[in-house]
């Protein structure tokens, strides 16, 4: 999606679904099925690079399709076919701006999980939140964007539909350190 930074270095934005509880999984997994959240997740990330920690590359089983995709993992001989494995977060970040850059892309897309959030929050400057109307059981959680640090820029109903556990609602923050003249998604 562009949003009129022709030119411009890309932003780290970050995609997450969230329960009203701030779960974001369960045992290695998300806590629900959203068969629509999953497919703007796709029209979202499509094109661009997306950053991802080892346990999340593991839980989607393979590489996310016309994506760069970038793992962060110490792992000593971690080297699955098909990504980029980046020890460190600025690594990581480093490669996804080429891999941008080199795409036309406006975004690095973070998708998880908890740790790689908690890292590179710092850098973060669009967060696309899908939060999830119930309160499963979670072990994995995602913090409430400080509303000192972000503003919200876009909020719209989500209709429950076939495939999806629970209705939803999408929330697109903009970090206030942005400048206001940059178009919105």
């Amino acid at each position: 999606m562009s949003d009129g930074r022709s030119g411009m270095p890309p932003i780290v934005a970050f995609i997450v679904a969230v329960a009203e509880n701030g779960a974001i999984g369960y045992r290695g997994a998300l806590p629900w099925h959203q068969r629509s959240d999953l497919k703007r997740f796709r029209k979202l990330t499509f094109g661009k690079p997306v950053i991802m920690g080892r346990a999340t590359f593991a839980s989607i089983g393979k590489p996310l399709d016309g994506r760069d995709n970038i793992v962060i993992s110490r792992s000593p001989g971690f080297a699955p076919e098909g990504v980029i494995v980046c020890a460190a977060p600025a690594a990581a970040l480093a490669v996804a701006n080429e891999a941008a850059i080199a795409r036309g892309s406006d975004e690095i897309m973070v998708i998880g999980g908890a740790q790689i959030y908690a890292h590179l929050l710092p850098m973060a400057r669009r967060i696309y939140l899908t939060r999830i109307h119930a309160s499963p059981e979670g072990d994995t959680f995602f913090p409430e964007p400080d509303p000192v640090d972000w503003s919200i820029s876009r909020t719209e109903p989500l209709d429950q539909g076939p495939g999806d556990d629970w209705p939803a609602t999408l929330i697109v923050f903009e970090h206030k350190s942005c400048s206001g003249n940059e178009s919105k998604p």
